[in-house]
């Protein structure tokens, strides 16, 4: 089993029984967790592994906040509890954290009905309002809202990439593929360079990651918000409007706009955002997906071609954006 937890010493720190089964949770792109299968039950074990987020104080941190989200009846899994009341349990110089496992399955957006997309608004609305009332508002107050990408600084990305793509061999479908997205995203930056968004909107707390991955649901309900390492200080709405991005795209690169509205007029209910607080965030957002390129800096620049799969529909969803822009704005804000 690739990167193995050490199972003795940290069910030591446990209440947990002794192992029976562990394997890999295969899915996701970040992270390493494992099924684990004791004779006290069934657990999930994350390896707290980004070192962009793994350290103590931020582990501790996204416990405390979903442990006060569960008290509030958020549906979320805070982790358990060791011997010593701790919920972090460092072992070897890495981070581990024990969950009680959570039965239920991953949906995308086209296995939602148009109700279920509404309550799925409602939903991160309500996770929004919440952690507003749990986390320290100094943090939110200190927070400066993000700057947008330049166009400059991304035609010098377009340009290594596609460097990068010639130099490939032996070449194939997906090079291909991507000089076609890189060579029609420089023309469409070209095209609207003067669009470029001011700094980002109202900022506060957010989930940071949320998309069909890292929620659970149980038969129609949603049962866990999962993994919370991107918790942090963010537009609001931008999160509502990225999630939107990822549940509702279609494999041709369009959003389902039908079940996208459904889903913000619930999320603009429950959070208490305003439809012009949509309106820029769908703008920044769109400009954030016409300047983005991780999927191939992944592919090119790490070797990692995890997200491979995604790049087709994501790629695709720029440029209809692009031409299709009134209607996703509309679908956001009416």
């Amino acid at each position: 089993m690739p990167h193995a937890p050490p199972l003795g010493a940290l069910l030591r720190r446990y209440a947990a029984g002794s192992p029976l089964d562990c394997a890999p949770v295969d899915q996701g792109l970040l992270n390493r967790g494992y099924r684990l299968r004791t004779t006290r039950g069934r657990y999930f074990l994350k390896h707290h592994f980004d070192p962009d987020t793994a350290d103590e104080a931020s582990i501790v941190r996204q416990h405390r906040a979903t442990q006060r989200l569960a008290d509030l009846g958020v549906p979320v899994a805070p982790p358990l509890p060791g011997r010593d009341g701790r919920t972090v349990a460092v072992v070897g110089g890495h981070a581990y954290a024990l969950h009680p496992w959570i039965d239920g399955r991953h949906r995308h957006g086209a296995q939602l009905t148009p109700g279920e997309c509404a309550r799925l608004g409602a939903l991160l609305g309500v996770v929004h309002a919440s952690l507003e009332r749990v986390m320290p508002a100094h943090a939110r107050a200190r927070a400066a809202p993000p700057e947008s990408v330049a166009p400059a600084d991304t035609f010098a990305v377009i340009d290594d990439l596609l460097a990068r793509v010639r130099r490939h061999r032996p070449a194939d479908s997906f090079d291909e593929l991507a000089r076609h997205r890189l060579l029609e995203r420089r023309a469409l930056l070209e095209r609207n360079a003067d669009r470029r968004p001011p700094r980002g909107g109202p900022a506060g707390w957010v989930h940071g990651d949320f998309h069909p991955f890292n929620l659970l649901y149980r038969d129609d309900a949603p049962a866990a918000i999962v993994d919370w390492d991107r918790l942090g200080v963010q537009p609001r709405a931008e999160e509502a409007v990225r999630a939107a991005a990822i549940f509702f795209v279609l494999p041709g690169g369009t959003l389902d706009l039908p079940k996208a509205r459904a889903y913000a007029r619930a999320y603009r209910r429950a959070a208490g955002a305003t439809p012009s607080e949509l309106a820029a965030a769908v703008h920044r957002v769109w400009w954030e997906r016409l300047n983005d390129f991780w999927m191939l800096r992944w592919h090119y620049e790490r070797g990692d071609t995890r997200a491979d799969p995604q790049f087709p529909a994501a790629s695709a969803l720029a440029v209809w954006w692009t031409r299709e822009y009134d209607a996703v704005c509309d679908a956001f804000t009416l």
